[in-house]
């Protein structure tokens, strides 16, 4: 039963410096639970079934960093949000974070959101509550480490008040709970031992929270979590998160317009956990994640992992590019995973329907079978010319290099004759004295050119006609160049994967005609120069993968508007 105090935190701020100061009975409770370590430390508190954890470092000259990022109108939205955020969690309450919780607080902070139990479970809750409608509804909770409880005591003895509403408490567990009422947003507070502080917006987590303190199983218990985590520390970072993806599933298919197929929702369920540490670079932020399988699931990641030779036959004029160690594996995999993702960019299963009912050719039988080397599709922009106008700004090249050359040629020769009879003209043709087979539309405006590079690497170029930047190899590679180089600094080798897209280029629109962003998009969009992602396969459970977001500074920023 909760028991009405007066609206002021004077009695609850200091019933929380005397359990700051000398909880001893929760100390002991605490130090003789069995805590697991070289995770962040709020891991040992967060419920397992969290559905995201991230922890935040709480030294200065990191988020003084992190403010010195992207154009001057990004960093002044940055510091926006920030206000807010500050105003929502502390100046709300009464309290700044600078003067009040900065001298007590411990490294980092970690924030968690915990989904509705009945929600995941898709069972209603024993206490006939409705479900929580959407997961970004989820409760959160707030972990503020005590550095220095003395100082805590100090200052949370301190006289607040509130503006509006009252404060209540109660006891769970034996630990003193401490609720707003009556107000826009209502907080709980309160103490784990000497090392805690718990903030949380639903008294339900609060609970779930305490009982996660007593024993129940916490996100760093969670299976692969701890060595996964070590594969991605780093003294340095700034930030950490966590995504459960059994928990994210279930949300997603309980709240999606078409729930998820029980077998599309078992095999993504075999996935445990993806997480991320963001590390502050002079010239951007490097996010180092990983993935990792259930220890029990049956299914095995393929390792498999190559060099960059074909980043060597895409140009440095590229302003995107994705490459594989293997097409057909890439396709295989993503085939598997993509019915049960709500947000897989394309179905698969469609687009090789589509192409039987087209051209009555089989994607995995006709093309993917010799398709198990190295592949790339790679943007890029046309060399204009006043004498003959282009169609297209930009064009699209995909390589791919074939196991099998004369299945390949066999598939290839099929496939001309199918649009030959269709009606576009097809005939051979030499480019930069290479032979190669140049598809005309019947509707005119339309050309796609095919072709063959060192014998095995087939190529096609749609759009607009940039084959002649790959034939012959280009002398400065998109690997030689060094925004490339600067956007990859990944100790990834060797690579199973890569995306390099050079994002001012590809939102300009002398390159591509992309329709406009949306103002508070673009606010952000403009602040990055580009992305590289690699990613690798460590072992057959677990992946990697190396982002890289270089980002542009307010003062090249200004100078390039000026000029």
């Amino acid at each position: 039963m909760l028991a009405k105090n007066k609206p002021s935190l004077l009695v609850t701020i200091g019933a929380i410096a005397v359990l700051v100061g000398g909880g001893v009975a929760a100390y002991f409770a605490l130090t003789a639970r069995r805590t697991i370590r070289d995770v962040p430390l709020g891991a040992n508190i967060v419920p397992q079934d969290a559905l995201l954890a991230v922890s935040v470092s709480t030294a200065p000259q990191k988020w003084q960093t992190l403010q010195q990022y992207g154009t001057s109108q990004s960093q002044a939205a940055f510091e926006q949000l920030l206000i807010q955020w500050r105003d929502r969690i502390f100046t709300d309450q009464g309290y700044n974070f600078e003067q009040d919780i900065q001298p007590w607080i411990g490294n980092e902070v970690m924030m968690a959101w915990l989904p509705d139990p009945a929600l995941v479970s898709g069972q209603p809750s024993p206490s006939g509550d409705t479900p929580r409608q959407s997961p970004m509804a989820s409760a959160r909770i707030l972990l503020l480490p005590i550095a220095n409880p003395l100082r805590a005591q100090e200052i949370l003895s301190a006289r607040k008040s509130l503006n509006q509403g009252e404060i209540l408490e109660r006891n769970y567990r034996g630990i003193d709970i401490f609720e707003t009422q009556g107000r826009l947003q209502n907080y709980s507070i309160a103490v784990l031992g000497r090392e805690f502080l718990l903030v949380s917006d639903d008294p339900r987590a609060t609970d779930r929270a305490i009982d996660t303190y007593h024993g129940d199983s916490s996100l760093a218990a969670t299976p692969g979590y701890s060595a996964a985590i070590q594969q991605i520390r780093n003294s340095q970072a700034f930030a950490q998160v966590y995504l459960n993806i059994p928990v994210a599933a279930s949300l997603a298919s309980m709240t999606a317009a078409q729930p998820i197929p029980p077998e599309s929702l078992a095999q993504l369920k075999r996935h445990q956990g993806f997480a991320t540490t963001a590390i502050l670079r002079d010239n951007g932020i490097n996010f180092q994640g990983v993935s990792w399988l259930r220890p029990n699931t049956d299914r095995k990641l393929t390792v498999g992992n190559s060099t960059d030779g074909m980043l060597r036959r895409i140009p440095d004029t590229a302003i995107m590019t994705l490459g594989g160690t293997n097409l057909k594996q890439f396709w295989s995999d993503y085939n598997q995973g993509a019915n049960a993702n709500p947000i897989a960019p394309f179905n698969p299963q469609a687009l090789a329907a589509t192409l039987q009912e087209s051209i009555g050719m089989e994607l995995q039988r006709d093309f993917l079978s010799w398709m198990d080397g190295e592949f790339s599709l790679s943007v890029i922009p046309g060399i204009s010319n006043p004498n003959t106008p282009q169609r297209f700004m930009a064009g699209l090249v995909f390589m791919v290099r074939a196991s099998d050359r004369n299945a390949a040629d066999n598939a290839l020769q099929q496939l001309d004759e199918i649009l030959r009879g269709r009606g576009f003209q097809v005939g051979d043709a030499q480019l930069n004295g290479q032979p190669v087979v140049q598809w005309t539309s019947p509707y005119g405006g339309f050309t796609v050119l095919r072709g063959w590079l060192d014998g095995d690497v087939a190529f096609v170029n749609l759009g607009a006609p940039v084959a002649n930047q790959i034939i012959p190899q280009p002398q400065t590679a998109i690997s030689s160049s060094s925004l490339f180089r600067q956007t990859f600094p990944s100790s990834l080798s060797p690579k199973h994967g890569n995306f390099y897209i050079n994002v001012e280029q590809v939102f300009n629109r002398q390159n591509l005609s992309l329709p406009p962003l949306p103002p508070q998009q673009e606010v952000w969009v403009n602040a990055i120069q580009s992305i590289g992602l690699t990613t690798a396969v460590i072992d057959n459970h677990t992946s990697r993968y190396d982002l890289f977001v270089n980002l542009k500074s307010a003062a090249v920023s200004t100078d390039n508007q000026e000029n």
